[in-house]
């Protein structure tokens, strides 16, 4: 039996492919690749109508296509269009066959690129930033409660800050002690003391020597809050902080200099020297060639690179000059000076290795009071900066002699330099 359906066969008989001899117009034909095998049609139904007659020509062409007899116009069944299966966006794609010719590409919208581009970069460091805010926030020791002290001057134009160095040797080894020629002594007192005026006439900061003579006024203990009237006690600076702590000693400040303080910083030896390591040391030029065995300065002159432990000895010593006290609070400001410049560049801010190092060595030791943001402390290091730049002015407490070994502050300067910074003018006074 033959497999071939019987239009096949009958028009093998007639000559299908050889041209039709009989006049009358050949009927539709069976398309081999096309046709599939018949399905009978489901039980109760009607069998499909027969497809319609297919003019003989139209038949002709696509069997001289078929077997390539006859070059004439090829018959648009859609079979390359990928219409057979489904409509123009079938198989084929865009309604082309394989080797159909592609449109130019559009160009790229460079422009735009770039704006998601520039959207994802500031939204990256938006981020970056709030999360270093609040990181950096969350480490700052605010101890020191300003609210404790009592009968306060009037506030100025300027802000003002009263910066101290503890000799605290908190969270320090016995090794570390060693190293950085620090003593093992109890508690903790006040190594150096400085008054910053950030002022938008310029910035000023005025070193205290420790050993300045004043007097300690009523106050109410931070800690008892117990009420100390005023004996008219005469006692060294540093006696104020050794006694009640912070609160006292801006207490004392206040009442012999009549400048309200609105900040207060304090660091120990251990965060000084941490801060300076994680700059990766700074900067300073020594102008003459110094020894002290008592904190292990040993320098030459020129311009060089202090780590923690030299910078600590440099801005402890006292006993290698003429001067003492004095001297080593120019060494104080000096040091300070270029500290702040080099932690406020952009070499160190804008440099994640060396920024978050410095930050965390700094905010893990530095105790500042209640109401001091990280803005305030910017705000300090850029006065600090101001000053070693030119743009402000350092200088010791006008002194007129000594009482008892102490300095003496000259009234008539301090008041002078006092309503200068208040009224935020230009600082004329000298300290001598």
């Amino acid at each position: 039996m033959s497999d071939w359906p019987s239009a096949r066969n009958d028009d093998r008989d007639n000559g299908y492919g050889r041209g039709a001899a009989s006049p009358q117009p050949e009927g539709p034909r069976v398309m081999r690749h096309v046709q599939r095998g018949q399905v009978p049609p489901p039980a109760g139904r009607r069998p499909a109508p027969p497809a319609p007659s297919v003019p003989p020509q139209q038949a002709q062409r696509y069997d001289d296509h078929g077997y390539g007899q006859d070059p004439g116009p090829r018959h648009d069944d859609g079979y390359n269009t990928g219409q057979v299966y489904g409509g123009g966006r079938g198989g084929g794609g865009n309604g082309a066959g394989p080797g159909a010719a592609r449109g130019p590409r559009p160009a790229p919208n460079w422009g735009r690129r770039l704006k998601v581009g520039a959207i994802a970069v500031v939204a990256v460091v938006a981020v970056t930033s709030i999360g270093t805010y609040f990181w950096a926030d969350s480490k700052v020791r605010r101890e020191v409660d300003l609210a404790k002290v009592i009968d306060r001057p009037k506030e100025g134009d300027c802000t003002t800050y009263l910066v101290v160095g503890s000799d605290s040797r908190e969270g320090m080894t016995a090794e570390d002690k060693k190293r950085l020629h620090t003593g093992s002594a109890e508690g903790k007192r006040t190594d150096s003391m400085m008054i910053l005026a950030s002022c938008s006439s310029g910035d000023t900061m005025i070193s205290l020597p420790r050993d300045s003579d004043v007097e300690i006024p009523s106050f109410v203990g931070s800690q008892s809050g117990k009420r100390f009237e005023n004996r008219h006690r005469r006692v060294k600076l540093n006696a104020a902080y050794a006694e009640d702590g912070p609160e006292l000693l801006v207490r004392t400040v206040e009442h012999n200099t009549g400048l309200r303080i609105d900040h207060y910083a304090e660091i120990g030896f251990a965060g000084f020297a941490n801060i300076v390591d994680a700059m990766g040391g700074v900067e300073l030029d020594i102008p003459k060639a110094f020894k002290d065995k008592k904190s292990g300065a040993d320098f030459q002159a020129g311009k060089q690179t202090l780590d923690g432990e030299q910078a600590l000895a440099f801005v402890r010593t006292r006993y290698a000059f003429a001067e003492a006290d004095l001297a080593r609070t120019k060494n104080q400001q000096k040091f300070l000076a270029a500290l702040a410049s080099q932690a406020a560049s952009p070499g160190t801010l804008l440099n994640p290795f060396s920024l978050y190092p410095t930050l965390g060595a700094g905010l893990d030791t530095l105790v500042v009071d209640k109401d001091m943001g990280l803005f305030d402390l910017a705000g300090m290091f850029f006065a600090m900066k101001g000053v070693s730049g030119g743009e402000g002015k350092s200088m010791n407490m006008p002194s007129s002699g000594f009482r008892n070994g102490n300095v003496v502050w000259d009234k008539a300067k301090v008041r002078q330099l006092v309503q200068q910074i208040q009224n935020d003018e230009k600082v004329t006074v000298t300290s001598n």
